[in-house]
């Protein structure tokens, strides 16, 4: 059996759009602020999918989803992670699992945690597990300037 484990990472600012939703894990967060980004800015979902993609040796996500391709503005970031699962499994690849923290000072994550762990397991065919963190005041995230994501990905051939 081969194993092989990958990690990402994605961040992004707060949007000063009003227009803007907050997308995490393909959920939106009714009455919260949105961040800036050239796709839907999910940052859950980006880190997710640079997880797989280097697990898999297929590079990252800015090398299939450019943001300088007009094609991916304002994107679903689930349709882009849709893609990512169909060259895993195009190269062989299943999920074991993935496991995530998102970073973000507000809003709490946990009233969502069920529904995004429920979506990117839908998508990835194997279980998310979602955790967030406070930067407890530190840096440009303890600001609350932004969200961060991390996410350690395990897939099985």
């Amino acid at each position: 059996m081969d194993l092989r484990i990958g990690q990402g990472f994605d961040v992004h600012p707060w949007s000063d759009d009003p227009r803007r939703r907050l997308v995490l894990g393909g959920v939106e967060v009714a009455g919260e602020r949105g961040l800036d980004g050239h796709s839907d800015a999910d940052v859950l979902s980006h880190a997710v999918a640079d997880a797989l993609l280097g697990a898999a040796g297929l590079g990252d996500i800015g090398t299939h989803f450019p943001d300088t391709d007009a094609r991916f503005r304002g994107a679903d970031s689930l349709t882009l992670l849709a893609d990512v699962i169909e060259r895993l499994r195009a190269d062989r690849w299943t999920v074991g699992n993935v496991d995530t923290t998102v970073i973000l000072e507000a809003p709490k994550l946990a009233p969502h945690r069920a529904a995004m762990e429920d979506r990117l397991s839908a998508v990835v065919g194997g279980p998310v597990s979602v955790k967030a963190k406070r930067a407890e005041g530190l840096g440009a995230l303890g600001r609350g300037e932004g969200v961060a994501c991390f996410a350690v990905a395990l897939l099985v051939r």
